[in-house]
């Protein structure tokens, strides 16, 4: 797996748990520091993990993570500290020798409420920017049973590779990324997505990487709109869309400017 940031629901602990030890299996191989973080339904990849590290050959390389311990900012976390806590992690591990750090999580317990759950959301967004270039990869796994399809759509979007598009942060806080399908149904999902950036305009101005982007309907282009609009920026959206482009100029949106590229 390429993708540095990958979101995971499960309802059948089976299927997760084989991703999951796949994954931390990679990641020894990689000579990397492993960490599991386990929820409460989702323990039994953390024994199994507790006995790989019996056998491997370094007894610090594999560790089962108390959610506490990994996400030590309370009831809900504060983004920009939690980041941090990664950082230091990372760091640590690197210097112990290792060539990174691997970590899955099952964060259900940490979005329970609305208000963990947009604390989360905009550490989702942040975290995106720290593992573009950090050697560190990460699994957030999300327990749908217990929080249901739109909490976990609302986060998954926020990771890479996610279904029905992903929004994430670009390469500085100006920037974000805008990949796959923004049908008639995303506009809501798109819109809750854009209030958990953490976009900085300079001298106004945000851009958005649509190069992946495969399709856009107006009413996304107006939510588009409206976000601008309450925080007096202007979003230039970069696509290979052409048809986007003259929706918008149809539009007549004054704070959305659409480039098409390549």
């Amino acid at each position: 797996m390429t993708a540095a940031h990958v979101c995971w629901s499960y309802d059948e602990l089976r299927a997760f748990d084989e991703f999951a030890r796949g994954f931390l299996r990679a990641g020894l191989a990689a000579g990397e520091r492993v960490w599991f973080v386990a929820g409460r339904r989702s323990g039994a990849t953390g024994e199994w993990l507790r006995d790989v590290a019996t056998t491997a050959p370094r007894a610090d390389s594999a560790r089962v993570v108390s959610c506490a311990d990994a996400y030590p900012g309370g009831a809900a976390i504060d983004p920009a500290t939690q980041v941090e806590t990664y950082v230091a992690a990372t760091a640590e591990a690197l210097a112990a020798g290792f060539t990174g750090l691997r970590v899955v999580a099952d964060v259900t317990d940490l979005v329970r409420t609305g208000e963990q759950r947009a604390a989360f959301a905009r550490y989702e967004y942040v975290i995106g920017r720290h593992l573009r270039t950090a050697p560190m990869r990460a699994v957030c796994a999300f327990d749908r049973l217990e929080l249901g399809d739109r909490v976990v759509a609302e986060l998954a979007v926020l990771h890479e590779a996610s279904h029905p598009f992903s929004l994430r942060s670009g390469s500085t806080p100006d920037a974000a990324i805008l990949d796959g399908n923004l049908d008639l149904g995303a506009e809501e999902l798109f819109a809750t997505a854009l209030g958990h950036t953490d976009l900085e305009p300079v001298d106004g101005v945000v851009t958005v990487d649509a190069a992946g982007l495969t399709f856009v309907d107006h009413r996304s282009l107006l939510a588009l709109q409206r976000y601008a609009g309450s925080r007096g920026i202007t979003v230039v959206v970069r696509t290979r869309l052409a048809i986007a482009a003259r929706v918008a100029e149809l539009l007549e949106l004054p704070r959305v400017r659409v480039e098409v590229t390549g």
